[in-house]
């Protein structure tokens, strides 16, 4: 059986997990400024009982996540993150699950292992200095993603000559560097990163040329939840986008997907377990 080793944890993949997403951001494009308080900062209270309905609901990872990477947003000082992401580190912690962080500062990561995470979410790739290194000596998990430029830009002029040959030898190099730097293959995941500097017409090629990137022989992460794909092909607006989401996810593991990125937890499991029950998977 395929698992993701991360820490002292192990994330069985016989069937596609769920990872729930937790935005502790005053910015995020669905949820800004949801799980804070009037003062700006984490309501751990609130977001603990998020959690606990997520995990109830059938999510098996929770991403934790103190700056926005939406398109356009701006750069988060180091200072501001950890102060949005440590506290719930340690407040969650305690639950039966698996908790990721998901940055791309390595100082963000290192605390936020310490502060009990498993694995790393980076949307950069790991191309941070220092990032493979904090993630190889803490022996945990890390999701390796592919972005074209960078969050306040990518979505300027995104551009490919064959966007699922050029994501998959970008992600294939990312995991070869990653494990140069110590981390096992075994700790391993990547996502093609829909919605990171691509055009519609990009990420539906990504999302049917799946199988091509899971040859590349890592687990691969999908997230599509809410995302302004969904919004271009339905005409839905971004609280609207439930369903879309579920049956994106739902072709995405059939295509292979171990892990699905999701707000809406409850209906990505329901339309996951139509999809696994009519492969066989029980």
């Amino acid at each position: 059986m395929a698992v993701v080793r991360c820490r002292a944890r192990r994330l069985a993949l016989d069937r596609a997990q769920i990872m729930g997403v937790i935005n502790v951001t005053p910015d995020s494009f669905s949820d800004g400024g949801n799980l804070l308080t009037p003062r700006g900062e984490p309501d751990l209270d609130r977001i603990e009982r998020v959690a606990r309905s997520m995990l109830a609901a059938g999510a098996t990872l929770l991403d934790i996540g103190g700056e926005s990477t939406r398109p356009g947003a701006p750069d988060v000082p180091e200072a501001a993150e950890l102060a949005r992401v440590i506290p719930v580190m340690e407040r969650l912690r305690g639950l039966d699950t698996l908790l990721s962080v998901d940055t791309r500062k390595p100082m963000v990561a290192r605390a936020a292992l310490e502060a009990g995470a498993h694995l790393v979410n980076d949307v950069s790739g790991g191309e941070a200095e220092g990032m493979l290194d904090v993630v190889a000596g803490m022996r945990a998990g890390i999701c390796l993603m592919h972005m074209q430029g960078t969050p306040g830009s990518m979505q300027d002029a995104p551009a490919y000559g064959d966007v699922v040959g050029e994501v998959a030898d970008y992600l294939a190099a990312r995991a070869r560097a990653a494990q140069l730097a110590g981390i096992s293959g075994e700790s391993i995941v990547v996502d093609p990163g829909i919605g990171f500097g691509k055009t519609l017409a990009h990420n539906l090629a990504l999302l049917a040329g799946l199988p091509v990137l899971v040859g590349i022989g890592y687990p691969v992460l999908i997230g599509v939840s809410r995302k302004s794909l969904l919004g271009r092909i339905t005409g839905r607006e971004v609280a609207e986008r439930m369903v879309g989401g579920a049956v994106m996810a739902a072709l995405a593991v059939e295509r292979g997907a171990r892990v699905i990125r999701t707000h809406d937890v409850a209906p990505t499991r329901d339309a996951l377990a139509v999809v696994q029950a009519l492969s066989g998977v029980t």
